[in-house]
């Protein structure tokens, strides 16, 4: 598999380094839709996971409906804590009138320099039929959050 699940290492760095802001007037996130098997704008397939340090073209999906190059713009849920684990999560995110194959997708930070924060692997490729491609995130707690500190 090309796309394996993963919180990118160097946002675990970044964390450190203050590059990302969660909050709710803090950095711009985005979300990118990516094929596995060449099924993306180019004849490449998609690379993705722990080693990714930022957006890339290769492999994303092709511009269809209201998808285009980059992904679509996250919307953040404000950080928060449950016990000793912090976590934040985004709002679902809609295409729509899209035809769409993704296998995965990249969250990254597209105010600081597109750095990567996670991979998402779908398991298998999820389609629409110009209809509505919708990305579910898990609720946003401690125990489910997409993005969770222990």
């Amino acid at each position: 598999m090309a796309i394996a699940q993963a919180m990118c290492t160097s946002f675990k760095q970044e964390l450190m380094l203050g590059t990302h802001n969660f909050a709710t007037n803090g950095n711009a996130f985005k979300l990118a839709l990516y094929a596995e098997g060449g099924g993306g704008k180019s004849s490449t397939t998609a690379t993705l996971g722990a080693a990714t340090t930022a957006y890339t073209t290769t492999g994303e999906i092709a511009n269809s409906g209201s998808y285009t190059a980059g992904g679509g713009a996250l919307t953040k849920v404000a950080p928060s804590t449950s016990g000793t684990i912090a976590f934040t999560d985004f709002a679902d995110i809609s295409i729509t009138t899209a035809t769409i194959t993704a296998m995965g997708a990249l969250i990254y930070n597209d105010t600081n320099s597109d750095k990567s924060v996670c991979v998402l692997d779908f398991s298998s490729n999820k389609t629409s039929t110009s209809g509505t491609f919708t990305v579910q995130f898990p609720t946003a707690d401690a125990s489910n959050a997409i993005i969770r500190i222990a």
